[in-house]
Formats: structure tokens, sequence, C-alpha cells
């Protein structure tokens, strides 16, 4: 990890193949984006800024899975092709994958069971951007949490695609964002 201090990091949030189109989790328009992250990604490695990508990461039998008592089903199971970043979203070695979801917990935001707050902190950053899949679930807990960790946040609204189970429930996501402290770009 470089030692350099950067103000500002990207977190690109669970772009994963079950979230876009054809996956077994899929968001609408999920692949929609990876073009927009991509160009921030570019830029904040550019000047030396963090760059995470959080990623789901559960085991074939979880809690979290409606065959098993939970909400959801099966996707991003640790190994398979669906839990795999989606193909055009930029990878470059100095992208810092953050891991999810590895037991029976939801763990929708990055920061749930990870170190990610303290990586910022060690890297001193003060404020983060995010965006990624979907905005009503992981995008939205990972922006909360962020504020109640002390980050300063700025939600990306086009680099954000919602699961919208209740009609408007992305719209709801970005209003709660919002009102929390974030700041909605």
């Amino acid at each position: 990890m470089s030692t350099q201090r950067a103000a500002r990091a990207l977190i690109v949030v669970d772009v994963q193949n079950d979230f876009c189109p054809g996956g077994t989790l899929a968001v609408e328009r999920g692949d929609e984006v990876v073009a927009p992250l991509n160009r921030l990604i570019g830029e904040f490695l550019e000047r030396g800024e963090p760059v995470y990508k959080s990623r789901d990461w559960h085991p074939a039998r979880t809690k979290h899975f409606a065959e098993h008592g939970g909400t959801w089903p099966v996707h991003c199971v640790q190994g398979t092709r669906g839990a795999e970043f989606h193909e055009d979203l930029l990878d470059d070695p100095r992208v810092r994958v953050v891991s999810k979801g590895l037991g029976d917990e939801d763990s929708y935001s990055a920061f749930d069971g990870t170190t990610l707050a303290e990586d910022l902190r060690r890297c001193g950053v003060r404020e983060v951007w995010v965006g990624g899949l979907a905005t009503d679930y992981c995008v939205k807990n990972t922006v909360l949490d962020a504020l109640r960790e002390g980050f300063r946040v700025r939600a990306l609204s086009d680099a954000v695609r919602a699961v919208n189970l209740r009609p408007g429930d992305g719209a709801r996501a970005i209003e709660e964002m919002r009102a929390a402290g974030a700041e909605v770009v």
C-alpha cells in the first residue's frame, strides 16, 4: 500500500456479473455504471488517490440466500463467474478489493465486517466518492456507513442503478443519502 496521503478515495460498489444484465440478481441497466466508473477509476489512479472495489463474496450456503431463510436468490458465490467483476470494469493492480458477505450476515455496506474505514484513515482520506450497484441496498448502506465513520461523501448519481423491489426504492435511497449528509452529484 502506498504511503502517499490522499484526501479522497473512490469506492466502486459491487459491479459484479450477478448484478448486471443476465446475472442471477440483475439490476436493470446495471452495466450502465461501468463507463462513468471507469472514467473516475482512471482519474483517481492518475492522481494517486486510492480506489476500492467492493464485492459480495458469499459462501455457497448462507442465510443471506432465500433457500436458507434469507431474502435473496443465490448470487455472487465465491469463485463463480457471477461473483467476478463486470468484464468491462477497469482492473488495475493499484485497485484494492474489499470482500464482504463472507458468512451468514447480509453485509450490504462495503464497511460491514471489513477494514475499509481503517484503510481509508491510514491513507489520509477525508472524502469518499461512491458509485455502483445497487442504489437502494449496497450503495446506500456504504454511503450511510461512510458518513457514520466521519467521511464526507459524494454519491455519484450517474454511476448508480437501483433494484427497485418496490417502485421508487432508488429515488427514496437517494433522498435518504442526501438527508443523512451525502452530496449527490
